[in-house]
């Protein structure tokens, strides 16, 4: 009886020991917090982390000092001077990192941070933004078909899910276009206002002076924003001249035998693959290549984008890198010439085949991911 009774109060101690860290914990949450005035928090489906840049370069060169957090293609740290600091997990990455990170940016007391929000959960990004970024100022930046395992298969369902960023008594920029009047209602239930990114248009000429391909929606949606916290707009737009580029946003290489690769890897998802291929087709007069990394455990993914590519983007070529496609890709062996290497195949097996290629454009596609990653950088060694 005593034992029990010994447990039963260990138990209450520790119980009440957690409860009073959790208060702490909270406490010096909010007082970090409180230290940052402006807080982008930046959700959608495509683009994030260019975004994320291209705020944060507005931001600084309307003399706003400003930090940046993104979790695309290599999640990393933009401190106050634009530079980028690699961030190197020792475990599986969760929202909790960005806790902790807002302790660290609080420190620096900057007058604004732009955080990428790395929740693909429902219910992690409702926690993202309501408990933990608290945004003064929200971005979501488009509504498409992917990650439908943890957000459901349908537009409405992803549209549902990446409105839990939606902040309270506050404003939200979107360039999004279809799920746009739903995504309004939702803002109007929670007395914010959406701000459509079309409003503020961007020349032509302006991206064409961007040191890599950029999608005008992305920067008319960080004008609107900048403009918002104040900054002026060709203070706005000469700052984003300066961004440094995602490592998955798209650039194009010059190669020996007057080829050009661009690099679309991060453009994963059927919808976003095919606008970067309407932004880039009429750069040059080059016959056109689609090369496919696939991966293995996105048979779905990787069938949509065999569809897209021989239906709607109908290269000179497609080259494509996976396995178990043979019959996918014997249903159109009469529409597209195809070259098949396996998941076996090194990066210089695939290189090796574009470099005896003459007068390409070669638009690289799919999973950047660690085969695909290698493959950039040995690809980068051929640039002229």
């Amino acid at each position: 009886m005593e034992l029990s009774l010994i447990s039963i109060n260990a138990l209450i101690c520790i119980i009440l020991v957690l409860l009073i860290l959790g208060l702490i914990e909270s406490r010096i949450h909010k007082l970090s917090l409180n230290k940052i005035p402006i807080r982008i928090h930046v959700n959608g489906t495509r683009g994030k982390s260019s975004v994320v840049r291209l705020i944060a370069a507005g931001l600084r060169a309307g003399g706003l000092k400003t930090y940046a957090k993104t979790t695309g293609t290599v999640p990393c740290i933009i401190n106050e001077n634009g530079k980028d600091i690699n961030l190197h997990r020792l475990r599986t990455a969760t929202i909790g990192e960005q806790i902790r990170l807002i302790r660290f940016f609080g420190k620096k007391k900057p007058d604004a941070l732009v955080i990428e929000c790395m929740a693909v959960n429902p219910q992690y990004q409702w926690i993202s933004e309501h408990k933990i970024v608290k945004s003064t100022l929200s971005v979501i930046t488009n509504v498409r078909r992917d990650h439908i395992d943890e957000m459901g298969s349908t537009i409405k369902d992803i549209s549902q899910s990446l409105s839990n960023t939606i902040p309270f008594n506050s404003k939200v920029f979107t360039s999004e276009k279809i799920s746009l009047k739903f995504l309004k209602n939702i803002a109007s239930k929670r007395n914010s206002k959406i701000i459509e990114s079309k409003n503020y248009d961007v020349d032509l000429k302006f991206l064409e002076k961007m040191p890599y391909i950029e999608h005008k929606d992305n920067v008319e949606l960080a004008l609107a924003v900048c403009i918002e916290a104040g900054v002026r707009q060709d203070k706005a737009l000469e700052g984003m001249l300066e961004t440094t580029p995602d490592p998955g946003a798209l650039l194009m290489w010059t190669l020996k035998n007057n080829l050009k690769f661009i690099s679309a890897f991060a453009a994963n998802d059927p919808d976003s693959t095919f606008k970067v291929w309407e932004l880039i087709k009429t750069k040059d007069n080059y016959r056109k290549c689609i090369f496919l990394n696939c991966r293995d455990d996105r048979r779905y993914r990787t069938i949509q984008l065999i569809d897209l590519v021989v239906n709607r983007i109908k290269p000179d070529l497609f080259i494509i890198r996976g396995d178990s496609i043979d019959g996918e890709l014997h249903k159109h062996k009469n529409k597209i010439k195809i070259k098949k290497f396996t998941m076996k195949s090194n990066q210089n097996d695939v290189i090796n085949y574009m470099l005896e290629l003459n007068q390409f454009t070669i638009v690289g596609i799919g999973n950047i991911v660690g085969w695909g990653d290698k493959f950039i950088n040995k690809l980068r060694n051929y640039k002229v």
